[in-house]
Parts: C-alpha cells; structure tokens; sequence
C-alpha cells in the first residue's frame, strides 16, 4: 500500500506532463475529424488516374488508353516517384498505372506481362483497378484467338461499348474508418511518450540510493515489492487508456460504439499493457532523470515513425518495414490498418489481428522477465 500511495504523489507531481500529450492527441483528433467529409453512399464517378508508358505507342497502348480515358480522368502529370508519391498521398491521384517496357510484344506472344500499379486503395482505387483488369481480360480473351493487334484492339472496344452496370456491395465507410485508424495510430506516439517518461520518473524516484537502501533492508520481499509498482503502472496506465478512449468515443461515438470500434479498443487494451511493460523496463534500466526524457522521444518517435503512425506503412520502405517488426507498435498499428479495410468481421479476416494480439502478449512478457532480471541484478551489486 506505501509503494502504491507514493507511486500517486510522484505522479501528482508531474501531471502536467500527461497534460500536454493528452491535449495533443485531443488536438489531432479534432484535427483529423475535419479533414474529410463523411460520405455513406458509392457514387460511380471517375477516379482520376496517371498513365506511365515505358512501351512504345502500339495499336494496343493506344486502344488501352483510350478506354481509360473514356472510364477515368486521366491526369497529366510529371514523371517522377516522387510526384506520383505525392499525388497519390494527397489524394490527387486514386491510382497510377505504369505500361512495363515491351509489354506489347510480350502480350501479343501470349506471355501475360504485368502491369504496375499504385493506388490510395480506397474504392475509387478499387473502381480503376476493376475497368483496367476489365479491358486486360478481354484482351486476354482475343489474343488467344486473333494475332493482329489492330483487329484484336477493335474487337475489345466493340465488346466494351456495352456499360456494365456498377453495384458496390461494401457498406464500409472508407472515410469513417480512416479517421478511427488515424486516430489509434496517432494513439501509440501519445501513449508511449507519455507511459515511457512518467513511469521511468516515478520508478528513477524509488531507485534512488537512499530509498534504495531503506527498500533492501526492508522486511519487504523483492517481487513484492516489484509487482506493486508493476500493478501501480497499470493502474495508471489504463486511466491513461481510458481516457483515450472516452476521446475517441466523443469524437466517433457512431464507429466506437459497434464491434469493430470495440475491436479498435480492445487493441489499444492490449497495446497499452505492452507499453506499460516496456516503460517499467526502461525505468528500471535508466537511472538518470535527465536521459529519461530523452529515451522516451526517442522510443515514441522513432516507433511512431518506423511503423507507421505519422507515415502510412504502405509509403515506407521495405528496409524501415523489415526493422518495425522488432518493435510491438508495428503488429498495433498493422491491426488497426486490418480493421480500416476489413470488409466483414469473420473468423479468417480477424487472424492477422488474432496473430498481432499474440505478439504483443509475448512482448509484455517478456519485458517483465527482464524487469526482474534487471531488479535483482542491480540488487545484488548495491
């Protein structure tokens, strides 16, 4: 009961720590909630679209872009990834198409070339990606039979004048889902800032020689006494939850309130719990008040960025995606990106976030039995 009474007083002390990270992460998300407006119904407008040719200007590049510019908005823009990145970030562009070198001549010898793509993956990105394998089908079909390009380009736009009617039986809020994910991404960095510093300063106080000393000679027993300081991190730790989740209930009350939102809550349970475990590691790693805050920007923002919490996975590179997955923010944000997307909740589609759940537990234990590890090692040497 001492550990847990004085635990409160040192963090009585530095709350205005919690303070700021939690205004920030009220700021984001207020933020965030107007950046797009939200939209329940799939209208079948045309997604706007760049073309990339590396292919010489055949009959069949030709006849290929023509259709795209009957069925998308065909945009003029530079050639450049950087540019193309941009655009499809900002959402200028819903999808980029690149025609590979002799993919022409490779085509009509039968050898289905592929073609490259970059999209938003929102259901604009979905409509272009479903008139672009459309028109390559056909093709597809033709090519078996007829070996000229002019004949088989004017038997697919023959086939194709016919307008396929359009249904979209996805009832995800595309928008409304983005919102909740950029939300709990941006979670992590407020969560791990916040748990990282306060429960390495609370536990820096009771490392202190002195306090130290008296805790040593103690009739006290060693795990006992460092499960109480475990369990008082929880404690705050799942204030600090809770009180993120009350946020994003007042902010997106009509998701958080149906199982995919609690789904949503229940990661951000889990991951609050690795953090925590982690904190009391670093706490009891670190003995310097004033490295402290250091470490802790250090974790939350090279975590955040490495997996994807202030950057979208998709626009990292695969090296900086190699590395996240040493780190549980990753498998956090990589369920909460499942979830934006996910078209059903079933057994199958809820694996990979079943799976990340898994890791993130092995995680929290493993922090706490280096915890221990760490405790009586620095037991026996005072």
């Amino acid at each position: 009961m001492t550990v847990f009474k004085t635990f409160w007083k040192i963090l009585n002390k530095n709350k205005l720590t919690v303070i700021i990270y939690t205004v920030i992460l009220l700021v984001f998300g207020i933020s965030n909630m107007k950046t797009s407006e939200k939209s329940m119904n799939f209208q079948a407008e045309k997604p706007d679209i760049a073309i990339v040719n590396y292919d010489e200007e055949t009959e069949l590049v030709k006849g290929f872009v023509q259709y795209l510019n009957k069925n998308c908005n065909v945009k003029e823009i530079e050639n450049n990834e950087e540019t193309l990145n941009d655009a499809i970030f900002y959402r200028d562009l819903n999808y980029v198409i690149y025609i590979p070198e002799n993919y022409t001549e490779e085509f009509m010898t039968g050898k289905k070339p592929e073609l490259e793509v970059k999209s938003t993956g929102d259901y604009q990105a979905s409509y272009a990606k479903m008139i672009v394998t459309r028109y390559i089908q056909m093709a597809n079909i033709y090519q078996k039979k007829i070996s000229d390009e002019s004949e088989l380009v004017a038997q697919v736009n023959e086939v194709l004048k016919n307008e396929a009617k359009i249904e979209m039986t996805s009832k995800l809020d595309s928008n409304a889902m983005q919102k909740v994910t950029l939300y709990y991404n941006f979670a992590s960095y407020s969560l791990i800032a916040c748990l990282v510093f306060m429960i390495g300063l609370i536990l820096n106080s009771f490392n202190q020689e002195k306090i130290k000393k008296r805790i040593i000679i103690s009739s006290e027993n060693c795990k006992r006494h460092n499960r109480a300081l475990l369990l008082s991190n929880c404690c705050y730790s799942l204030i600090m939850w809770a009180l993120y989740v009350i946020v994003s209930l007042i902010l997106l009350k009509d998701i958080m309130l149906t199982t995919r939102g609690l789904i949503y809550i229940a990661n951000s349970l889990v991951f609050t719990l690795c953090i925590t475990t982690l904190s009391f590691l670093i706490g009891n790693l670190v003995n310097n008040k004033e490295a402290l805050s250091g470490i802790s920007n250090v974790v939350s923002l090279g975590s955040s960025f490495l997996c994807g919490a202030f950057v979208p996975v998709r626009w990292l590179p695969d090296f900086v995606i190699k590395i996240a997955h040493v780190l549980p923010t990753y498998y956090y944000i990589n369920s909460n990106e499942t979830l934006g997307t996910m078209e059903k909740i079933t057994k199958e589609t809820m694996q990979p976030i079943i799976t990340n759940t898994i890791i993130m537990i092995a995680f929290s234990i493993i922090f706490i039995i280096l915890s221990n590890i760490v405790v009586k090692t620095k037991r026996k040497i005072g």
